[in-house]
């Protein structure tokens, strides 16, 4: 999004370093995804919002304005001629990650992908977000799949008021989260359906609480909805070395959620998970974060892989 914002391919460079560095990455299938298609884009989002970001690019790429790079859409969010189409592959990846998992290709897969989409209402960009991934995989996983039951579990430091607007209503699909408030967005969650399972924290909010609130609140929901397939929003800025927010977790808790959701996936899903990556800014952090998350879905002992990279594995993430 240019230079100097917090969001940029710097966090992606953080995390596939950390892999390569610990061993990680070599037990993961590796994929590259393809751009989401218009007809994909429109299970979540109007299509006159999708016009106006295609149009957007192609005022950023006209050759007439030699000197336009950015456009805003607001003071957080703004795209340069890479934008539209990084987009596009970030919310193309959800979609084609949910097809390996239910194609029985992977048990689970993680998404590390930008730009991150959970603030991204049905009509507009926000927050970093354009196209909402995960809330495009869980209408995708129930229209053109055919899923009964799709569970969205959003652990950003931030309440993905985007997905909340999407999915509000929709029975089929119930998203829990827990989310720092006050905060942004402001306002926090604005909606009550039954479908939706919201619950804001104060900051200095600790791990162990956390885990408090998951064990009471998310993980019988969860249960009871019994989803069919999982899908995270893997936000890591409430961890406690996040300079733009005031939660207080740190690997451990990370690794312990990551468990929770695996064992419900498990118990309903056949252990079908697919996570993509939203928020999380101070980058080693944010790695450290991320391996740990991957490596519960991959079933690796990170500690253990630290002290033997070469040992052999046949999982895939």
């Amino acid at each position: 999004m240019g230079a100097g914002h917090p969001e940029s391919s710097a966090r992606l460079d953080a995390i596939d370093g950390y892999l390569r560095a610990t061993g990680l990455m070599d037990r993961l299938e590796q994929r590259t995804p393809r751009p989401a298609h218009t007809s994909e884009l429109l299970l979540a989002h109007d299509r006159s919002y999708i016009a106006l970001l295609r149009g957007l690019d192609a005022m950023l790429h006209d050759p007439d304005e030699p000197d336009l790079h950015y456009l805003a859409l607001d003071d957080d969010t703004v795209m340069n001629a890479t934008t539209y189409r990084a987009a596009l592959l970030s919310a193309g990846a959800a979609v084609g990650a949910v097809d390996a998992v239910l194609d029985g290709e992977l048990e689970n897969a993680f998404c590390m992908t930008r730009p991150p989409g959970h603030h991204a209402t049905r009509h507009q960009g926000m927050g970093f977000c354009f196209f909402n991934n995960v809330a495009i995989a869980a209408k995708y996983a129930c229209e053109r799949r055919g899923l009964e039951r799709v569970a969205i579990v959003d652990f950003d430091v931030h309440h993905g008021n985007g997905t909340e607007d999407i999915v509000a209503g929709d029975e089929r699909i119930l998203m829990v989260g827990f989310y720092q408030h006050p905060f942004y967005p402001e306002g926090g969650a604005r909606r009550l359906d039954p479908n939706l399972l919201n619950c804001p924290v104060p900051a200095l909010t600790r791990g162990m609480d956390i885990r408090d609130l998951i064990d009471m609140l998310w993980l019988p929901r969860l249960d009871q909805h019994r989803p069919e397939l999982i899908l995270v929003s893997a936000g890591f800025d409430a961890h406690r070395d996040e300079e733009m927010a005031d939660l207080k977790l740190n690997e451990s808790d990370y690794l312990w959620i990551t468990t929770q959701i695996r064992d419900v996936a498990r118990r309903h899903a056949r252990g079908r998970i697919v996570s993509c990556l939203e928020g999380g800014y101070n980058l080693p952090a944010l790695a450290r974060s991320a391996a740990t998350h991957i490596s519960v879905l991959a079933a690796v002992d990170l500690e253990a892989l630290r002290a033997n990279p070469a040992r052999p594995s046949g999982r895939t993430c």
